[in-house]
């Protein structure tokens, strides 16, 4: 055997070696059976969103934009929901927009020095005192105005990643035994929806190729009467399979039971507002945090008792594994990390408007935020992704022997 063979087959051989070395702590390919819990995905989002609460720095927000725009390019599916982050990115660019276009018109609470224009003002009547339309426009507010539409973006960006990579029936799954009945009519109004949108657009295209209007009151009530029928028709079908099925049916519980499950939701969802307040306060990052895990814990042993009066069971349910934690872990730490930021060194993430100033990128703040890339590296890589490498692999030309 030659030299040359040798060395291309050892080389070979070595490069194996590593790949095989390397798919042991790679992620593995996504399916049925060890497909990220969406709870997850929704804790990784809320955690960035928090992060993006906390702060107005400019340079900050353009990084969880990208943060949670580069996960979503990574483990998105081909799904329908999965096409929604184009729409709330847009979303986002509205509101900025709009808190501009709010802020020219009714000017702003913020002083400022460098007049840049000046607009017709409207005169109001004595009872709005406080209130103008128009007046001078100062890049003080323009700044202030783009700093507050850039966070409140970056918060429906945020909830938009998650609503991309989060199966919706899969979260409704999930949901504890005492929100069953909730769960199950969101499930059958989304899949309802878009029957009725198909029965509709089915409807037109007929009247279309009979040569009948297809607009006008006479056309959409001969259209609608076939849709109602239709949506009637399939509600009683599913009425009826769900009868069959057990469900409404509930177990007998004790009252004492009862009355401590209404005290421990009611009370854990008020300590899970006035926790989340807090968070997004300001200031109340101090007690926003206990409360908001008070009342987690308290809401969460609520809904674990009042799911004893359910009597049901679950297909294959979702299981929460490792990569599950550590996908929730790393959203939870970018907010705690942030919080901390906010507390110890403020003026980072608020650049100053009166007088302005530059925005800065601190350094220590940016990382934690890049700790949220940690699900871009240990979620599953959807079905979609695998197929689009393989077949850019085998487009490269091989070298020759």
């Amino acid at each position: 055997m030659s030299p040359a063979r040798n060395s291309r087959n050892s080389r070979s051989t070595r490069s194996t070696r590593s790949t095989r070395s390397t798919s042991r702590f790679a992620a593995p390919v996504a399916n049925r059976s060890n497909a990220l819990h969406a709870g997850a995905w929704w804790l990784w989002a809320l955690g960035l969103a928090v992060a993006a609460s906390r702060t107005t720095n400019p340079l900050l927000l353009g990084l969880l934009v990208g943060v949670a725009g580069y996960v979503v390019a990574a483990r998105r599916t081909d799904a329908p929901w999965a096409r929604s982050y184009g729409a709330f990115v847009k979303l986002g660019l509205f509101v900025v927009f709009l808190r501009v276009v709010f802020s020219l018109l009714l000017g702003s609470p913020i002083p400022g020095t460098h007049v840049l224009f000046t607009l017709p003002e409207v005169p109001l009547p004595e009872w709005a005192q406080g209130v103008r339309i128009g007046g001078r426009v100062t890049a003080e507010q323009l700044v202030f105005a783009l700093y507050d539409g850039a966070k409140l973006a970056t918060l429906l960006i945020c909830v938009g990643a998650a609503n991309a990579l989060a199966n919706p029936a899969r979260l409704l799954k999930s949901l504890p035994g005492a929100l069953y009945e909730a769960g199950v009519a969101v499930v059958v109004a989304m899949t309802f929806a878009p029957n009725m949108v198909a029965d509709v657009v089915r409807l037109r295209t007929a009247r279309r190729l009979r040569g009948r209007p297809t607009g006008g009151v006479r056309a959409v009530l001969q259209i609608g009467l076939p849709v109602l029928e239709g949506a009637l028709e399939r509600s009683i079908a599913v009425a009826a399979s769900m009868d069959a099925r057990g469900y409404g049916r509930t177990a007998q519980v004790p009252a004492s039971v009862r009355r401590t499950t209404n005290a421990l939701t009611l009370g854990g969802l008020l300590g899970v507002c006035a926790g989340s307040y807090g968070l997004l306060a300001a200031e109340g990052a101090g007690y926003g945090l206990p409360l908001l895990a008070a009342g987690l814990l308290a809401a969460m042993a609520g809904l674990r008792l009042g799911g004893l009066r359910t009597v049901r069971t679950r297909y294959r349910p979702d299981h929460w594994g490792v990569r599950a934690w550590l996908v929730a872990g790393s959203g939870i730490a970018v907010a705690v990390l942030m919080i901390w930021a906010n507390a110890y060194a403020p003026e980072a993430l608020h650049p100053g408007v009166v007088p302005l100033e530059a925005p800065e990128l601190p350094l220590w703040p940016a990382v934690s935020i890049l700790v949220g890339l940690v699900p871009a590296f240990v979620a599953p890589v959807p079905q979609e992704s695998v197929r689009q490498e393989s077949v850019a692999q085998e487009s490269v030309p091989k070298e020759s022997s």
